[in-house]
């Protein structure tokens, strides 16, 4: 039988954050898509007054992360609201999927 304290050490995961990644990028939408297998989130920067937006990175996450991924934010978002307030959600118009490129035809 293994102590707690060996199996608290092989939990530990020791990660590395590039410099080029360590720094983030902003979004300021997130489109996301599925199917039976994977939930795929891309992460888009609008800026405004331009009609074209761009794919800044793209997350695949399995459907059982994806969920993990819905329940720690919103934990943390509880728990930035305890800290902060609650956060004010905006109205805005709703951008079309195409982003108001041509419409596609047959």
């Amino acid at each position: 039988m293994s102590s707690k304290k060996e199996s608290l050490s092989q939990k530990k995961i020791n990660i590395e954050v590039k410099e080029d990644v360590a720094s983030g990028v902003y979004s300021n939408l997130v489109i996301v898509n599925h199917s039976p297998t994977e939930f795929v989130c891309d992460f888009v920067t609008m800026m405004p007054g331009f009609s074209k937006a761009k794919v800044v990175s793209r997350i695949i996450l399995s459907p059982q992360h994806a969920k993990k991924l819905m329940n720690v934010l919103a934990q943390n978002v509880g728990s930035f609201e305890k800290q902060n307030g609650a956060i004010k959600m905006v109205d805005v118009p709703k951008i079309p999927m195409d982003f108001g490129g041509p419409k596609a035809q047959a």
